[in-house]
């Protein structure tokens, strides 16, 4: 293989990325007739962290995907790359998955007589090789776009295959820690709210003697304002019996800190100072209104978010789920931009439980919510580790024994 470029960082030489690939494959630049089940279509909005997220699936038909794969077919260790929306988003096609590319993505089969696509795959996460991508966002048109010629241009730095393979280890293996920890949570966050549905829409919370207490017969009464039937001595209230709302505020201005600041898109940067000290449920004022969350920790909120305190004590993880009931969407009292009120908010109606199923409630959920806690910190941790090694990875300064 020829080399292009000679530069040299720390002693490791650098190779164009087009130079380390047997292809370079442009997606199909046409929308197919999506379908409800079939063969996965990948699309920018899928590649998340450097890995495939299908929490949005998108299939097609056979004839579809035979067409979109005329030019070449994604196999287990290809990469995709996002052109736009956003710029420079990498992922590896894993085995046996059967699929083809959405709109504005790239096909890379790395050549793996030179290079492993492992490693590929990290160093175009690298912070060398996304700045270089993101001069390219800053010099583009009114539509930031990656095109072929400036994709193949990247510079990668590459040292010798079995290092190269050393390297990848290293992170693979972190990333594999990241993403176990992450589906532990996917599956801690389904238990809330399946223990919610059972307590507080079946009804079937335990009763005095630990029974379901729908199922064995509890009494219900008839509720004009929830139109339906709801355990004796049960009301209902309005979230702002529950819960104090608070405007959240700009964020611009603030120093680089520890503490999280919270977007209707989630979390956005850490800052020096924070608005809000223990549980709170998290409203979007605009935006992206059902993205309703729940947090207990020190944290500030943008000024397009409410944040809120608690009045009734172990109540915020119950008002949380409650408030998940809601299509705020629905509710939208904007006009071009999405909006939500306080008031709006506060007069929503949700059951009122007693006491001491609410505080069970709690108590339970509290647990796997500390779970979810602890393993968040560990992701973070481990990210951060990754991000931190992998410069000194790539550039010679850490050797792999």
């Amino acid at each position: 293989m020829e080399m292009t470029i000679e530069e040299k960082i720390c002693g490791m030489k650098m190779y164009k990325l087009g130079d380390l690939c047997s292809d370079v494959v442009d997606c199909p630049h046409s929308t197919p007739e999506w379908k409800n089940e079939g063969i996965r279509v990948i699309r920018n909005f899928n590649i998340v962290n450097g890995s495939l997220d299908f929490s949005n699936g998108f299939f097609v038909d056979e004839e579809t995907f035979e067409k979109r794969t005329q030019r070449a077919c994604p196999e287990f260790e290809d990469l995709v790359i996002s052109r736009e929306a956003p710029m420079g988003a990498v992922c590896m096609i894993p085995k046996n998955l059967k699929c083809c590319l959405g709109q504005r993505l790239v096909l890379l089969k790395v050549n793996k007589d030179v290079a492993d696509p492992n490693y590929i795959l990290f160093a175009i996460q690298s912070q060398f090789v996304q700045k270089q991508i993101q001069i390219i966002d800053q010099t583009g048109s009114i539509v930031s776009n990656l095109n072929i010629p400036d994709l193949k241009s990247l510079r990668i730095p590459l040292p010798s295959l079995p290092e190269q393979k050393k390297i990848a280890s290293v992170l693979s293996a972190l990333g594999d820690k990241i993403a176990l920890n992450k589906k532990m949570n996917q599956k801690l966050e389904a238990m809330p709210k399946r223990l919610y549905d059972y307590w507080f829409v079946q009804y079937d919370f335990p009763d005095k003697n630990g029974h379901p207490y729908k199922t064995t017969g509890g009494p219900m009464t008839y509720n004009p304002t929830l139109k339906r039937e709801i355990p004796a001595g049960w009301e209902v209230k309005t979230i702002g019996d529950y819960l104090k709302i608070g405007n959240g505020r700009d964020h611009s201005k603030l120093a680089d800190g520890p503490y999280p600041v919270y977007g209707s898109g989630g979390l956005m940067r850490y800052v020096a100072e924070y608005l809000h000290d223990g549980e709170t449920v998290l409203f979007p004022r605009k935006g992206t209104l059902n993205n309703v969350m729940y947090r207990n920790e020190p944290l500030w909120t943008v000024d397009t978010m409410f944040y809120t305190s608690v009045l009734v004590p172990h109540s915020a993880l119950f008002v949380f789920y409650s408030a998940k009931m809601f299509d705020f969407e629905r509710l939208n009292t904007g006009t071009g931009v999405p909006s939500m009120t306080s008031d709006i908010i506060k007069k929503l109606p949700i059951i009122s439980p007693d006491r001491q199923t609410l505080e069970q409630f709690d108590k339970t959920v509290a647990k796997l919510y500390n779970q979810i806690h602890h393993n968040e910190k560990e992701i973070s941790r481990l990210t951060k580790l990754r991000d931190k090694l992998l410069p000194l990875l790539m550039n010679g300064q850490v050797e792999v024994k």
